[in-house]
């Protein structure tokens, strides 16, 4: 990591999770170390929330809702390169948002590649998305926002695409954190990330081709860098990790939904590697992150 000036915390970090990595790489032995991982990283949950699972059109989803929610909501999308996490692999964030910001906050276990490959966790998080509207919870999008991480990041942007493209109410925000948006190998942080902590260059082409497998001609539901329209869709926080090589898709993004209208905050993460949302309390920078992604959620919800 002497190419990558980390700080010690961050140093700690890295060390720590990598150390759950197992010598079987089935994708079973991937999905259990990963399980492992997060277990680790995952603190006891606030106080005074309401935490159920429960089924929304045919997929599994959890909600978190803290003593004095009001109308606000927000779906969470997981990371894990659209092969690895479940409901509880990001349990710590969903815990922490609903219980910081007192809103509701649904989080969805879409289904998993290679064995469902695009589109079936996109079209997870659509159905879910417009069964929380129309269903007993009848959310109103005016006060719904979508969030996520890594590919959760991607079926966020996937979904703000399709629901504008069918006409349909588009959430109040999204928020994207260090998210794999399909932009391609010659982007700058595919070279200068090459090896980075904790996500490779490699890795990257590896989830895709998971994710994609099947996929002749990938659209912007797979890739929403792909979209030749970025107007009219939601405000968005885009966060991105120095190093990191899906940076400069968060970076290019960004500039293309500024460039068509739309208010786009890019926030670019000093010292930060991808998937170190769970180094929450644990570096200076990954708390610095949650400080500017909490005022965001505030100020939209």
């Amino acid at each position: 990591m002497a190419s990558y000036p980390l700080s010690e915390q961050m140093t700690a970090f890295v060390e720590k999770t990598v150390s759950f990595n197992s010598t079987d790489s089935s994708i079973t032995g991937l999905r259990q170390a990963y399980s492992e991982m997060c277990r680790a990283f995952t603190p006891a949950r606030p106080a005074g929330l309401y935490v159920v699972d429960f089924e929304l059109a045919g997929v599994a989803v959890r909600s978190y809702q803290p003593p004095a929610s009001g109308a606000s909501c927000i779906v969470y999308l997981h990371g894990g390169g659209w092969v690895v996490g479940d409901l509880d692999s990001h349990d710590f964030i969903c815990a922490e948002w609903a219980s910081t910001l007192g809103v509701l906050v649904i989080t969805v276990d879409y289904r998993l590649a290679p064995e469902h490959p695009f589109p079936a966790a996109f079209d997870d998080c659509l159905k879910v998305w417009r069964a929380l509207r129309t269903g007993p919870f009848q959310l109103d999008p005016a006060r719904m926002l979508v969030a996520g991480d890594s590919a959760g990041g991607n079926l966020a942007a996937a979904l703000c695409l399709a629901l504008r493209d069918a006409g349909e109410p588009v959430p109040c925000a999204q928020v994207l954190i260090y998210p794999g948006l399909g932009g391609d190998h010659r982007l700058p942080s595919r070279s200068e990330c090459i090896d980075a902590p904790l996500l490779s260059s490699s890795d990257v082409d590896c989830y895709h081709a998971l994710y994609l497998r099947g996929t002749r001609h990938p659209n912007a539901c797979a890739m929403p860098l792909l979209a030749r329209d970025f107007g009219g869709l939601p405000p968005a926080l885009i966060a991105v990790a120095q190093f990191d090589p899906l940076r400069d898709d968060g970076v290019l993004y960004a500039e293309r939904l500024n460039a068509a209208g739309v208010a786009a905050t890019l926030y670019v993460g000093e010292g930060l590697v991808h998937g170190c949302l769970r180094a929450r309390g644990q570096a200076a920078e990954v708390d610095a992150l949650y400080e500017t992604l909490f005022g965001y959620l505030a100020a939209k919800l």
